[in-house]
């Protein structure tokens, strides 16, 4: 087996247009605004890539604004509505813009809002954030209610003009939904369950309004740290089972992918097999593991294995995934059959009827299955000149000894015979085993005179 890796990439085509998540923004704006004040504005999404995304944003009419176009820390391209000119209330109370986004695609495609700006009278002084960007970072642990920062606005105005409530932009999206600010305090809370593994940055648009609708506009980039909580995780890609026994060690058996979702430490892991099995986990590449045999096997010793697997990764506390694999070993004939004795001896009377069992013999094979059936044999070697097979037969199946004729004591008192017991292995193994036959005697001859010699007119 192996492994091979395939990077296959998808190329973009301009099939998607900027689209804005409200169809209309409804700002207010002191009519004392200076010019170069900014208002952030929704930024508009365009799931193409390259060329293909975002590109840039106008607006219409442009007699009191100008867009100004900036790139945050994730890439997206966001707008800020700029006021080049003063407003009065008096002329006109009620200003209606269309803001357009268009990407590079060829022809570009584009999206639009409508931005309705209500000019405010008498606030003559926005307020401003201490900083443009704000950063902090996070657990990704930690609960409900966790202060991740604070932002704050000064106006330069008194009174009531000089009070100041704090927001989320609505252009944030989803992310209002992880955290809260005080509207009164500046103090950004969490609010949802964080989680490193889908998420691992946040960036928040915060706005601060002074009771004159004056307004300004900051960011929040929220990095989270990763704690471990995620325990490794371990699939088998391959399992060969069962194993043949006369397997070479280094055979791979099975090809694990072990992973973790964590991220540093958190995420690094070992991978090590319980005691006292013949076989060792070796990492064969990022995150793969083969598991191979590290010695020869024997199924007649050891029929089966319960292998466990265990993935620990090295966060603090660590956590850690078994995985149990039962691993048979199959058969190969590498076991003759073996008789019981080296040697046997039978006892016939002699006048026996042919066919009449004579003894049995056995034998037994440490394998399994037709490795381990037995058939037995008898070796066709002289006896008196003539072949075995014309004094004895052996049975196949069940290792019996049967006369093939009736014997005679008188002519023969006993013989030698070798039977063999063979498995049926590819190749086969047999043994043989010696058996003595001996020839009982029976009283079935009378006496003879033999001097003096008998003759035809003499009687004894």
């Amino acid at each position: 087996m192996e492994l091979h890796r395939i990077d296959v990439e998808v190329l973009d085509i301009n099939d998607n247009a900027p689209v804005f998540a409200r169809k209309e923004i409804n700002i207010e704006i002191g009519e004392l605004a200076v010019p170069g004040a900014r208002f952030s504005l929704d930024s508009a999404h365009d799931p193409d890539v390259g060329m293909n995304t975002l590109q840039r944003y106008t607006v219409n009419p442009i007699d009191h604004f100008s867009i100004n176009e900036i790139t945050g820390n994730d890439g997206i391209k966001y707008a800020e509505m700029v006021l080049k000119s003063p407003l009065d209330r008096e002329e006109q109370e009620e200003l209606n813009l269309i803001l357009s986004a268009f990407d590079g695609g060829t022809p570009p495609k584009s999206g639009i809002v409508k931005i309705r700006v209500i000019v405010m009278d008498a606030n003559d002084n926005a307020p401003q954030f201490s900083q443009s960007v704000y950063t902090a970072s996070l657990l990704e642990n930690s609960p409900k209610g966790t202060v991740v920062a604070t932002v704050s606005a000064s106006d330069r105005d008194k009174g009531a003009n000089a009070d100041v409530i704090y927001s989320f932009s609505q252009s944030s999206g989803r992310v209002l939904d992880m955290f809260t600010i005080d509207a009164q305090t500046g103090d950004i809370s969490v609010n949802g369950d964080l989680d490193f593994e889908k998420t691992k940055q946040f960036q928040l648009n915060v706005e601060v309004t002074d009771q004159g609708g004056l307004k300004d506009s900051s960011k929040i980039a929220i990095e989270l740290i990763d704690v471990n909580d995620n325990a490794p995780v371990m699939s088998i890609i391959s399992y060969s089972n069962p194993v043949a026994e006369d397997s070479a060690p280094g055979t791979v058996i099975a090809m694990l992918n072990v992973k973790d979702l964590d991220s540093g430490k958190n995420g690094q892991i070992k991978s090590s097999i319980g005691p006292n099995v013949p076989f060792k986990i070796q990492l064969s590449s990022s995150n793969f593991y083969s598991l191979v045999t590290d010695r020869v096997l024997d199924r007649e010793t050891t029929p089966e294995y319960n292998i466990t697997i265990t993935a620990t990764d090295e966060g603090s506390p660590s956590f850690s995934t078994n995985k149990t694999l039962n691993l048979k070993i199959s058969d190969v004939n590498d076991n003759p059959p073996l008789f019981q004795h080296q040697s046997y001896t039978a006892y016939v009377l002699e006048n026996n009827t042919p066919g009449v069992s004579i003894f049995a013999v056995t034998a037994a094979d440490k394998d399994s299955g037709n490795n381990a059936r037995i058939s037995y044999f008898l070796e066709d070697i002289l006896l008196n000149g003539v072949s075995a097979s014309t004094y004895i037969s052996v049975n196949a199946e069940s290792g019996e000894i049967l006369a093939v004729r009736s014997f005679d004591y008188e002519q023969t008192k006993e013989f030698h015979i070798r039977v063999k017991a063979q498995d049926g292995g590819n190749p086969p193994l047999s043994s043989n085993v010696s058996v003595k036959i001996v020839i009982q005697d029976q009283n079935d001859n009378s006496p003879q005179v033999l001097y003096p010699v008998q003759t035809g007119s003499s009687v004894v």
